[in-house]
């Protein structure tokens, strides 16, 4: 007889005729084996709504999530179910603020370029400014030490932070294509006047040097910082845009992980420590330890390889894709 039609007879599912036949056969009995341990303290059920509430609000503290779900277990209980299910507490990422129109203007940017070629991309001119600061090295430090507060607090196992960072050096560069453009240091924060003269001096030769190497129909790319975005600054723009035939490309607001000359930025802050290991010790007055940090910074400006801009270029289409399959919220750049 077949175990379907067993299982019709009984009112039972054919699964059930199967598992309890097998025992049988393999057993010479049909109890169930003893499961080792306690008892489980919650039902499946139980185990998916914990799942659903965690992930309904994440940040959700662990006694919140036991008092408003399953009070009859413990926290413990609530966790390893969680973990169960591969959910677990994370540190957030920090990114900038977005809101519901933020991400609406991000994506319809991403719309506008989701078919865009590599061609059309070269032609783009990345620009930004950033701050890098004298002890700003992001490289995490490990170190060797027992598991005792004497060894944590030692002096050789502490990474010390120089008080309030230390000098800081404001820049600002660009690049299109595979082409490095220039890199601007200057002190103090940018206002329309401070960017305007960067333009001035950096980004026009450089405009005027593409076209001598037969660059033609390109676009300069800014955010809308509100030094970018001034009315001296907007008039200032139009004048160059006709006078040196360029064209400004439409930015969203909030969207540092759509340019990719922020891995520059990074690439400096890295390599900044990295081959210069004394910069967060440096002595001085603060105008001579800027004018260390300069240096090197142009030196680690120099050396960025056509290789590296070529890929930061391949990425652009991918960046575009990860903001579309994110509707215009944060992305993995």
């Amino acid at each position: 007889m077949k175990h379907e039609d067993i299982g019709d007879e009984l009112g039972r599912s054919k699964s059930t005729v199967t598992s309890f036949l097998d025992r049988l056969d393999k057993r010479g009995n049909v109890n169930n084996l003893p499961h080792p341990g306690a008892p489980r303290k919650t039902s499946k059920t139980a185990d998916r709504r914990i799942v659903r509430a965690a992930m309904a609000n994440t940040r959700v503290p662990l006694a919140e999530l036991r008092k408003d779900i399953v009070s009859n277990v413990s926290q413990q209980t609530i966790r390893r179910r969680l973990r169960e299910a591969g959910v677990r507490k994370w540190k957030a990422l920090k990114r900038p603020m977005l809101t519901k129109e933020h991400a609406r203007k991000r994506l319809t940017w991403a719309k506008a370029h989701r078919h865009w070629t590599r061609v059309q991309w070269e032609k783009i001119c990345w620009s930004d400014e950033s701050s890098i600061k004298q002890d700003s090295d992001p490289r995490r430090k490990w170190i060797w030490r027992h598991q005792t507060d004497q060894e944590k607090y030692a002096p050789q196992n502490v990474d010390p932070k120089a008080k309030h960072g230390g000098v800081s050096q404001m820049m600002w560069g660009c690049f299109i294509g595979n082409k490095l453009g220039p890199i601007a240091l200057f002190k103090g924060m940018v206002n329309q006047h401070v960017y305007m003269d960067v333009l001035r001096e950096n980004l026009l030769p450089f405009i005027n040097a593409l076209y001598e190497d037969g660059f033609t129909d390109f676009t300069f790319q800014q955010d809308g910082a509100s030094p970018h975005t001034a009315k001296k600054t907007c008039e200032f723009l139009e004048t160059a845009m006709k006078e040196h035939h360029f064209s400004l490309m439409e930015w969203p607001a909030i969207s540092p992980d759509m340019n990719p000359i922020e891995h520059l930025w990074s690439h400096i802050k890295l390599e900044l420590h990295r081959q210069y290991p004394d910069t967060w010790i440096l002595k001085g007055p603060p105008e001579h330890v800027r004018r260390i940090l300069q240096e090197r910074i142009e030196k680690i400006w120099w050396k960025i390889g056509e290789e590296v801009l070529d890929k930061l270029v391949d990425s652009m289409p991918r960046r575009v894709h990860a903001l579309l399959d994110a509707k215009g919220w944060y992305t993995n750049y």
